[in-house]
């Protein structure tokens, strides 16, 4: 897949927004998975980096080349994937190599989000508080990942108990990091604080 066209310089901030699942139809088009109802941005974006996955151990690939720039010429949603047609390609086979590469795209491109809006890539290390049973503000942890039940997004939350200086990851009795599920609603995220890394929750902070 790499062409002179596709090597420029690579934008120090991109995010992985989804992955190839297959070609689509017998033109080169390609169908996408992306990663959150948050499909949007793939949508709007002109120009996508396309990231060949990790080389499987014992292959001698001893790196893997950087991401390839593709412009979009056009896309749009198919059920819960996106189909797109991208410059340079035009002919299936080479559409269906592509399979388990990762779609990416600057952060700078994304487009300013509506109020009470947020790209989950932004929510992705701040820092959760929750209450006690005593109604204080209280570290429940920071936010690792976040996923969509169907019904509204939800903080994968890695937790942590506050220390002097900086907190302390809880682990379990395997010594595995112990994480916590809470929805990102209304109901109970009180306020972002994005410049702060910090969100605020009623959550109960001793689940």
């Amino acid at each position: 897949m790499s062409t002179a066209a596709g090597r420029t310089a690579v934008p120090d901030d991109l995010v992985e927004l989804g992955r190839v699942l297959s070609a689509h139809g017998v033109r080169g088009w390609v169908k996408i998975q992306p990663h959150s109802a948050q499909a949007e941005t793939l949508l709007s974006s002109k120009t996508w980096w396309l990231q060949a996955p990790v080389a499987p151990a014992g292959t001698g690939a001893s790196s893997r080349p950087g991401p390839e720039r593709r412009r979009v010429l056009f896309c749009r949603p198919h059920g819960a994937t996106l189909i797109a047609q991208l410059e340079g390609l035009d002919d299936r086979d080479v559409a269906q190599s592509l399979k388990g590469w990762t779609v990416q795209v600057p952060r700078s491109g994304f487009a300013s989000p509506q109020e009470d809006e947020y790209y989950w890539v932004d929510l992705i290390g701040c820092w959760l508080y929750g209450e006690n049973d005593d109604g204080q503000s209280v570290l429940i942890g920071q936010v690792s990942d976040m996923s969509d039940n169907g019904a509204h997004a939800i903080m994968h939350v890695t937790r942590y108990a506050p220390a002097d200086g900086e907190p302390v990851m809880l682990r379990d009795d395997k010594g595995r990091a112990q994480e916590t599920l809470v929805p990102f609603v209304a109901a109970h995220v009180l306020r972002v604080d994005l410049d702060g890394r910090t969100i605020v929750s009623n959550w109960p902070a001793d689940l």
